[in-house]
C-alpha cells in the first residue's frame, strides 16, 4: 500500500503503515534493495603482474585505451581484504571477462584494445588479462563467504571489431552493412551499433555452422571435441534451432552452472529484439536452478537470478515501458529483466531535492514497477554527463545515491572522488582511469570522504529497508523520514536525518519510537534514549542515521 505522504501523519497512520522496529532476525538479501559496485575489471585492482600482456598486444595506445593490468585476482585481493564490506557492498558487477579480441583498432584517435570487455572473439574463454577460470572459481567463492553476489556482463549483441587479427564472423552469423541511425525501432535493432562493430544476426532463426575461425582456435587449443559435445548436448535438451543467439546464450550460461555467478547486467538490451531476452532468461533460470541442485553446499539464499538491463536511455518514469518513438516496449513483462539500470536518476538527483526525489522513487516502485526494481547511477563507465563530473560533491552524491529506494549502483571511485576529466583521455576513456589507491592511502579529503560512503553504505547493507521498503516524511524542518520494510518474519525500521544542524540536536520521533527505546546513530556512533517523545544526539555531522537497539 503507498504510505500517506502528508508532512505530519498521525501516530496512527504511522502504525498503519509501517511494521514494528527492527526485528532481531539476521536480515535478507533483496536485490531491489541491494547495494551494487561496478567496476571495470582492467581497471580496479592489479593482482598478477604476470598477465598483463597477451596475444602482442603491445601497440602504443591513445589515452587510457589500452589494458591497464587489472584482474580477477585482484579483485579478490580487495574482497579478502574488506575493501566492499567496508563499503556496505553487497553484489559486485564487473565488465565482460570473455576473451576479446586479438587486435586493436584505430579511428583516427589511436590504438584501442578491448580493455573494457565488450569486444568479445570467444564467449566461452576467459581472457588471460583479466585471468583464469580458477581465478573466477577464487573470486565467487572468496565474495560468497562475505555475502557478496557477483554480476557478470552479458553481450549478445555484437562481437569485437574486425581487425587485421580478428576476421569478421560468417555472413549467416552477423551484418555489417547497416548503421543503426536511432530513429525508430527497426533502425535501432536490426543494424550495427557503430561502424565495424558487427551485429548478431539475433532475429535469425537459421541453422549456423560454427565460425571457421572459432573452430580452428578450439582445435588449436584442444578443445573442439568437447566444445562441440556440450553444444549438442545443450540443442538437444532445449530444442532451439542453432540459431547465432542459442549459441551465445548457451556459452554464458555456462558460467552460471560453472561457477555459480549470481546475475547478469544486460547489455545493448533495446538494440535486440526482446524475445530473446525473454529465452536469455529462461536459460539462466535453468543454469542456476541446475548450480543449487548440483552444489546444495554453495547455495547462498532462494533468491531467484538476478538480470538487469541496460536500456540506454530508459528512465523510471516510463514506468515498465521504453518508447521508441514508433513504439513501446515492456522488458519486464513477458518475464525477462528483474529490474533496468535508471538513465534518469542522475537528472533527478540535480534537480530535485531530498524529499522529492525519495517520493518520486517511493511511488514508482510501489505502484507502476511494483515487484521489479530500477538500477540507480550518478556516474557509470560510458555516460559523459555524470552527476559531479568535478567530483565537487561527493558527499551529497553518497546521499542522493545510497539512501535512495532502488538498487544503488556504486561506480568504482564515487566513493573516493576517482577523477573523471583526465588530461589528454578523449571521449568515454576519461571515466575509466585506474582506481585511485594511492590517494585513499594519502589523501586525508578523499579519506574522509571514503569515511561517508562507508558508514552510509554500510547502514544501508544492514537495513535492507532503506532501498526497498516504504518511504514517509516524519518532518520537511529539520529533513527526517522513516523507511520500513516486512519480509516474511523480517522487520526493518529506520529513522534519517539530513542537514541537520552540527552539535546537539533535538529530533521529535515520538510518532515512531516509543519512550525508553534506546537509539543507534549509526553515523556518529553514539546512542539515546526516546524521553519525552524526543532523541538527542550530540555530534559534529549534519547527518543521522537511526536504528533501534
Amino acid at each position: 500500500m503507498l504510505a500517506n505522504c502528508k508532512n505530519n501523519p498521525t501516530k496512527e497512520e504511522i502504525k498503519a503503515n509501517v511494521v514494528e522496529p527492527t526485528s532481531s532476525i539476521e536480515a535478507p538479501f533483496v536485490w531491489e534493495g541491494a547495494n551494487l559496485y561496478f567496476l571495470l575489471t582492467d581497471r580496479f585492482n592489479n593482482g598478477d603482474t604476470s598477465n598483463d600482456i597477451n596475444f602482442d598486444r603491445t601497440k602504443e595506445t591513445a589515452k587510457l585505451r589500452g589494458f591497464e593490468g587489472g584482474d580477477l585476482k585482484g579483485i579478490t585481493q580487495k574482497i579478502k581484504e574488506g575493501y566492499f564490506t567496508d563499503l556496505g557492498i553487497n553484489a559486485i558487477w564487473m565488465t565482460p571477462i570473455v576473451e576479446q579480441i586479438h587486435g586493436g583498432t584505430d579511428e583516427g584517435t589511436g590504438v584501442t584494445y578491448g580493455f573494457h570487455g565488450y569486444w568479445a572473439k570467444d564467449w566461452t574463454n576467459i581472457d588471460p588479462n583479466y585471468g583464469t577460470e580458477e581465478d573466477l572459481h577464487e573470486l565467487v567463492k572468496e565474495a560468497h563467504a562475505k555475502g557478496i553476489r557477483i554480476v557478470l556482463d552479458a553481450v549478445i549483441n555484437h562481437t569485437g571489431p574486425v581487425t587485421e587479427k580478428d576476421p569478421v564472423w560468417p555472413k549467416e552469423w552477423v551484418r555489417t552493412d547497416k548503421q543503426c541511425s536511432y530513429d525508430n525501432y527497426e533502425n535501432t535493432i536490426s543494424c550495427t551499433l557503430v561502424a565495424n562493430l558487427p551485429d548478431i544476426r539475433t532475429e535469425s532463426n537459421d541453422n549456423v555452422e560454427l565460425p571457421p575461425q572459432l573452430v580452428e582456435k578450439w582445435k588449436t587449443e584442444g578443445r573442439y571435441e568437447q566444445e562441440v559435445k556440450e553444444l549438442d548436448e545443450f540443442f538437444e535438451r532445449t530444442g532451439h534451432p542453432r540459431a547465432p543467439r542459442f549459441y551465445i546464450i548457451k556459452w554464458l550460461t555456462d558460467y552460471i552452472t560453472e561457477f555459480g555467478v549470481d546475475g547478469y547486467r544486460v547489455d545493448t538490451v533495446k538494440h535486440t529484439e526482446e524475445f530473446v531476452w525473454q529465452e536469455f532468461k529462461k536459460e539462466c533460470d535453468y543454469a542456476f536452478a541446475e548450480f543449487k541442485k548440483n552444489n546444495p553446499e554453495k547455495v547462498m539464499d532462494d533468491n531467484n537470478f538476478y538480470l538487469v538491463g541496460e536500456v540506454y536511455n530508459y528512465g523510471i518514469s516510463g514506468g515498465q515501458f521504453f518508447d521508441f518513438g514508433d513504439k513501446k516496449v515492456n522488458y519486464f513483462d513477458p518475464p525477462s529483466f528483474q529490474s533496468l539500470i535508471n538513465f534518469e536518476f542522475k537528472w533527478n538527483a540535480k534537480e530535485m531535492d531530498y524529499e522529492d526525489m525519495f517520493k518520486k522513487y517511493y511511488k514508482h516502485l510501489s505502484t507502476d514497477l511494483k515487484d521489479y526494481g530500477t538500477l540507480n547511477y550518478l556516474s557509470s563507465h560510458d555516460d559523459g554527463s555524470p552527476f559531479d563530473a568535478s567530483r565537487e560533491k561527493p558527499f551529497e552524491t553518497a546521499n542522493k545515491l545510497l539512501l535512495s529506494p532502488g538498487t544503488s549502483q556504486v561506480y568504482y571511485g564515487d566513493e573516493s572522488a576517482r577523477s573523471l576529466a583526465i588530461e589528454g583521455a578523449e571521449g568515454d576513456a576519461t571515466l575509466r582511469s585506474f582506481m585511485n589507491w594511492n590517494e585513499i592511502e594519502n589523501d586525508r579529503k578523499i579519506k574522509e570522504v571514503l569515511a561517508h560512503w562507508q558508514k552510509l553504505g554500510q547502514f544501508r547493507a544492514k537495513h535492507p529497508a532503506i532501498g526497498a521498503g516504504v518511504h514517509q516524511m516524519i518532518s520537511n524542518k529539520p529533513y527526517v523520514f522513516y523507511r520500513s520494510l516486512q519480509n516474511g518474519d523480517y522487520k526493518d525500521f529506520v529513522v534519517i536525518g539530513l542537514e541537520l544542524k552540527k552539535g546537539k540536536k533535538t529530533l521529535d520521533v515520538s510518532k515512531v519510537f516509543e519512550n525508553g527505546d534506546v537509539i543507534n546513530d549509526a553515523y556518529s556512533m553514539s546512542s539515546a534514549e526516546v524521553k519525552d517523545g524526543t532523541i538527542t544526539i550530540d555530534s559534529d555531522f549534519d547527518i543521522v542515521l537511526l536504528e533501534k537497539k
